[in-house]
């Protein structure tokens, strides 16, 4: 019979500069890539077919292709690429940047185009130009609508932090990789991972899950 031996996870050092880290980077690859995502959101939405056509080729580059091997790509190939050598942090994080950005132009793609045509005909009856219409009308109701799906990439994008111990980021997951190669106790550290993982996650799904329920 297995024995737990939970002692081996007693260094709250080690799992407090992961934690910080992890929330780091979900926290500001998320907004990264929600900014990203409204501008090509609005491309993808807009009258104009080439800018239409890159967009929607990044949009389908990075959601059909494995989020590891983009920021594999991201923090190993791209400075021998360009010739240029990224700061590694900036380059562990580009690859989930970009992924969030495509989910979320395709989030907000969505959103806009949810709105019922008639909207759209009394808005343009009115006199309103293109911007004006999207500002006052479209984007209020397509907020709301979008809101869920946002924090739902939101949180599977902190979960996507996880890939990040490939390139050495010292996140959750690489705290519990370095931990298990030096105590040999993988059941203990993986579990205490996944439960930090719970903690941080819950609360924000619970939130998330009320809101669904109020709008």
């Amino acid at each position: 019979m297995y024995e737990f031996d939970w002692s081996v996870v007693l260094d709250g050092a080690l799992w407090l500069n992961a934690i910080k880290i992890t929330l780091a980077y979900a926290v500001v690859t998320s907004i990264a890539g929600l900014l990203i995502g409204v501008v090509f959101g609005l491309i993808l939405v807009a009258r104009v077919p080439v800018l239409r056509w890159v967009a929607s080729a990044y949009v389908l580059l990075f959601r059909s292709t494995p989020l590891l091997v983009q920021i594999v790509w991201f923090f190993y190939a791209l400075p021998m690429v360009t010739g240029y050598a990224l700061p590694d942090w900036f380059a562990a994080g580009l690859g989930l940047t970009l992924y969030m950005g495509a989910f979320s132009a395709e989030i907000f793609r969505a959103g806009v185009i949810s709105i019922e045509k008639g909207q759209w005909e009394a808005s343009t009856v009115l006199g309103f130009s293109y911007a004006t219409k999207m500002r006052h009308i479209i984007l209020p109701q397509a907020t709301r609508r979008m809101v869920p799906p946002i924090v739902s990439q939101s949180i599977l994008q902190l979960k996507n932090t996880s890939l990040l111990s490939v390139v050495a980021v010292p996140d959750i997951m690489y705290a519990a990789s370095s931990l298990t190669m030096s105590t040999y106790r993988p059941l203990e550290v993986y579990t205490f991972a996944a439960l930090l993982y719970l903690a941080i996650l819950t609360p924000v799904t619970l939130i998330a899950s009320r809101y669904e329920l109020k709008h």
